[in-house]
């Protein structure tokens, strides 16, 4: 029975890991082979052309994502920690109401909103007089996702501080120790994998991030998702450049996957009984 799993698990991994050879292999062809009819082939010349092309052109949008996503997920996280927070074991009237209200912020499309959305960043940037700050550029990009990320943060962290003990709050209290200050010494401590869940969520959300990009940046504030889009040719698509573009733009996010994943299933499943 042992073996029968196995050999699933190595087919599973198998057919998973096809589309990752054809890009390893099509990145380090010469244009000359980096054609479908030889996706399977190894290459009879291994070069590091397209792969030092396709960072000389994702090179801009790869740093306007890393100015995207770092800030963006702390943000996001912050915002969310601290709502959940306050919805889980600092009850008020109306706790309920508003949280259903969060949650109800998880299923409006994108689209729905694009044309107010526009609309309100550039009144921001006539109201601030900071043109093309926040329509077009990457402050109102970061401030779109924060406030679309808060919903499904929010949840998040709510259903892991629902799994704290209420006594510790309450021997907090009796200390003398306030919200913020039980907040910052009791609670946040503990919230590793809650972070680590957000962070996740929230970076790849935003390193992913297509559709707001190109209705509210700017061409020299495009994320590596846009720029990675845009490398084609003009009479022939240069297949070993896209395959490595695509490798170097999901490098960041594998990476945090590789650091952080640990702690994913532990935190997005804490709470699931209670919450």
């Amino acid at each position: 029975m042992k073996a029968v799993r196995f050999g699933l698990l190595l087919a599973f991994v198998l057919i998973i890991l096809i589309p990752v050879y054809v890009l390893l292999v099509t990145s380090f062809k010469p244009l000359t082979e980096a054609d479908p009819s030889q996706a399977w082939n190894l290459p009879r010349t291994w070069t590091f052309d397209a792969w030092a092309v396709a960072w000389e052109k994702l090179r801009p949008g790869i740093v306007n994502s890393f100015l995207l996503a770092v800030p963006g997920s702390l943000l996001a996280c912050a915002l969310g920690s601290m709502n959940g927070y306050v919805l889980s074991k600092w009850r008020f009237p109306g706790a309920d109401v508003l949280f259903t209200l969060f949650l109800f912020g998880m299923f409006i499309p994108y689209q729905g909103v694009m044309i107010p959305l526009v609309q309100l960043l550039i009144k921001m940037d006539e109201v601030t007089g900071l043109n093309g700050v926040f329509y077009g550029g990457l402050p109102g990009l970061v401030l779109a996702h924060v406030v679309y990320g808060i919903p499904i943060c929010t949840l998040i962290f709510r259903n892991y501080y629902v799994t704290i003990p209420g006594e510790l709050i309450e021997a907090s209290r009796v200390d003398g120790a306030g919200m913020l200050r039980t907040y910052w010494s009791v609670v946040l401590p503990v919230s590793g994998p809650a972070i680590a869940v957000v962070i996740i969520w929230q970076f790849t959300s935003l390193w992913n991030d297509f559709l707001f990009a190109v209705f509210l940046a700017s061409p020299q504030n495009w994320p590596t998702t846009v720029m990675l889009n845009n490398i084609a040719g003009a009479q022939a698509t240069p297949y070993s450049q896209q395959m490595a573009a695509a490798i170097l733009s999901s490098i960041p996010t594998m990476l945090i996957y590789v650091f952080l994943g640990r702690f994913f299933m532990r935190g997005l499943m804490a709470g699931a009984l209670k919450g």
